[in-house]
């Protein structure tokens, strides 16, 4: 049986609709203007909003005025956003990229000039890398590094500005990038194609695809990537591996479609 009009589940469906539009008006929004953007009746959106009003998820601050979002719905918000646990938020997507490749794989955030592994997830063969949670590495070294960078810096004076203050930027082996201009260079490519390489930049016979993920915000809150060594990560076999990590991870981000 479909649900009528004032059903407890079209009132929520219609009560959803209404905060996502007063959440894209930042000058509010009048009892008219609602009903005509959402097809409501002004008197099933009148009861909705006493609702919402009574619970302080929309504000009315003049009578018969335009309704902004409420304190409570902002208060909720910010709340969530302050107990985000990013790595409880991304373990499974670890956890199923390393049963499906049988490659460890790792999640990491940005701290400055260095990335710092939050999570790792060891691949079930007998081959041991040496990061451990809690390491750090130099982010422009890295796949993890470069995915978070790309996008956290998307222009190349943004990644030049950052690269001036963390200068002369270390070279852990002789193919780590050797320029600011270098890097920012990389990263468009990096931008260009949706995920980062790293072929043995910051640990000789190591080598990762990486991507970032969004989780709604506005750069990246953290990365991750799938490790192999050399003799099984051919720059073909990486492409590949960079292309399933953007499919397997669209849950998690909002990573721009090329």
């Amino acid at each position: 049986m479909q649900d009528s009009a004032e059903s407890p589940v079209a009132s929520i469906d219609r009560a959803l609709r209404i905060l996502a539009l007063i959440g894209g008006a930042s000058r509010g929004l009048s009892l008219d203007e609602l009903a005509a953007e959402l097809d409501i009746p002004k008197s099933s959106l009148h009861r909705i909003l006493a609702a919402l009003k009574f619970r302080q998820f929309v504000a009315q601050p003049e009578p018969g005025g335009v309704y902004f979002l409420g304190t409570e719905l902002l208060a909720t918000a910010f709340r969530f956003h302050d107990m985000l646990d990013v790595r409880a938020l991304i373990h499974p997507l670890l956890l199923r990229l390393t049963a499906e490749l049988n490659e460890t794989t790792h999640m990491g955030v940005l701290d400055g000039a260095e990335i710092v592994y939050q999570d790792k997830i060891e691949a079930g063969h007998t081959i041991k890398l040496s990061s451990v949670i809690g390491g750090r590495n130099p982010a422009h070294a890295t796949g993890v590094g470069k995915a978070l960078l790309a996008w956290t810096y998307p222009t190349d004076e943004a990644i030049k500005a950052w690269a001036a203050q963390w200068e002369p930027l270390p070279r852990p082996t002789r193919r780590t990038v050797k320029s600011a201009a270098q890097l920012a260079e990389e990263l468009a490519a990096v931008r260009e194609q949706g995920y980062a390489l790293d072929i043995e930049e910051n640990e000789v016979d190591v080598r990762c695809a990486a991507v970032p993920i969004f989780l709604g915000k506005a750069v990246p809150a953290a990365a991750v990537s799938v490790t192999l060594l050399g003799a099984r990560a051919e720059p073909r076999r990486l492409a590949e591996l960079g292309e399933y990590l953007r499919g397997a991870a669209a849950d998690w981000s909002n990573l721009p479609a090329r």
